[in-house]
């Protein structure tokens, strides 16, 4: 599998665009979310975003609960629901047309359009594909247990240099609920992930994940 950006992510369906063409690898581009939404924000037309505080864009089509916490720097897009104790803790470019639910944390990440994270999802360090989904309950872990540094596990090992990397999700990954992808975990486009999943390592495109030693591809 290539795991290269442009091989997991369609780059029209983000205002990350440029930024992203940068890399070669997703999680390449982790480091230097904070500094880009600063910058993409800086752009936003006030006609467009509403600015709630300082370094935090909402447009103004996006609908935020109350009780939802929006921490700097994150911009949240057109026509996106950040619902009931939704907890974004800084560094977050949601896109268009995305679910960020009851109790989900989001920390330096980037949502592509239309990306759901509905229900009790933790998403760090990650970067969430067109239309991916995350399953009630389903999270991402970022921080290896023995805080060696990650390496992406697929046909060859790729070295990522970083402590923090939780998961790169194609456009259209299903994951199921309760599922945890360990860290620098990478699933391709159209592929799904069984319910109560722990995955570790790569997960091909148009495949079927049931466990570890069952990754079947897609039929149809």
């Amino acid at each position: 599998m290539n795991l290269a950006i442009t091989d997991l992510l369609d780059l029209s369906h983000t205002l990350a665009t440029e930024y992203l063409r940068q890399f070669q690898y997703p999680w390449q581009a982790l480091d230097g979310i904070k500094e880009l939404i600063l910058s993409l924000g800086a752009g936003l037309s006030p006609e467009e975003y509403d600015q709630p505080q300082e370094h935090v864009w909402v447009h103004k089509t996006a609908k935020v609960a109350p009780t939802a916490y929006l921490g700097a720097p994150c911009i949240i897009g057109p026509d996106t629901e950040v619902r009931h104790c939704a907890f974004i803790r800084g560094s977050a470019l949601v896109g268009a047309g995305c679910v960020v639910g009851n109790s989900v944390e989001l920390k330096n990440v980037i949502l592509f359009d239309n990306v759901q994270t509905p229900h009790y999802n933790y998403v760090g360090d990650s970067i969430l594909g067109y239309k991916s989904h995350m399953g009630a309950g389903s999270i991402t872990s970022n921080v290896k247990s023995d805080k060696t540094l990650v390496v992406v596990k697929g046909e060859e090992e790729i070295p990522t240099g970083r402590k923090k990397m939780g998961a790169i999700l194609g456009d259209f990954v299903e994951v199921g609920c309760n599922s945890v992808l360990n860290p620098g975990t990478v699933i391709g486009r159209h592929s799904s992930v069984y319910p109560t999943s722990c995955v570790r390592g790569v997960v091909p495109e148009n495949c079927i994940y049931k466990d570890q030693s069952r990754i079947v591809p897609r039929k149809g």
